[in-house]
């Protein structure tokens, strides 16, 4: 039954990656490059329903990698803690944890603080300005969770 239900867990985990980088992979290679070759008067509402809708999902999955993130850990064989640093699977899972934190914070800052600067802009230049950096940050957070799941493949060796 234990092995049932850490399958259950694992695979949350996994959708919840799933969901959240895919996700960022649609914005950054699918719907930004898609939105530039449509009307900018649409382009706004058109960006604004699926950035929405995909940030609801991106922060339930964030919640469910937390979540589910801390029981694998805790139930796994390689887990001696996180003072233990002798222990390779251990440093690499520090590390994950370091870049996972970056990204939650860059998710809620283009959240939380960059898209009401946006909407806010006096004027088009600033508002430009300010898209390009939004689009950077997605740039880096893709970067970052590709970075995770490179680790993630190591650990599963360790």
């Amino acid at each position: 039954m234990k092995e049932i239900i850490l399958i259950f867990i694992n695979w949350l985990h996994l959708g919840a990656a799933v969901i959240w980088i895919g996700g960022i992979f649609f914005m950054l290679f699918i719907a930004i490059p898609s939105a530039k070759k449509i009307p900018r008067e649409e382009t706004h509402t058109i960006m604004g329903y699926i950035s929405k809708r995909f940030t609801y999902f991106a922060n339930y999955s964030i919640l469910i990698l937390i979540l589910t993130g801390i029981v694998l850990t805790v139930l796994n064989k390689n887990f001696s803690g996180m003072e233990n640093f002798n222990n390779l699977w251990v440093q690499i899972l520090v590390i994950k944890h370091i870049i996972i934190l970056l990204m939650i914070i860059v998710h809620f800052y283009r959240l939380l603080v960059l898209s009401r600067k946006i909407e806010n802009a006096s004027s088009l230049e600033e508002k430009s300005s300010l898209q390009n950096k939004s689009f950077l940050l997605v740039k880096l957070n893709f970067t970052l969770g590709m970075t995770v799941l490179f680790l993630s493949g190591i650990t599963l060796f360790l």
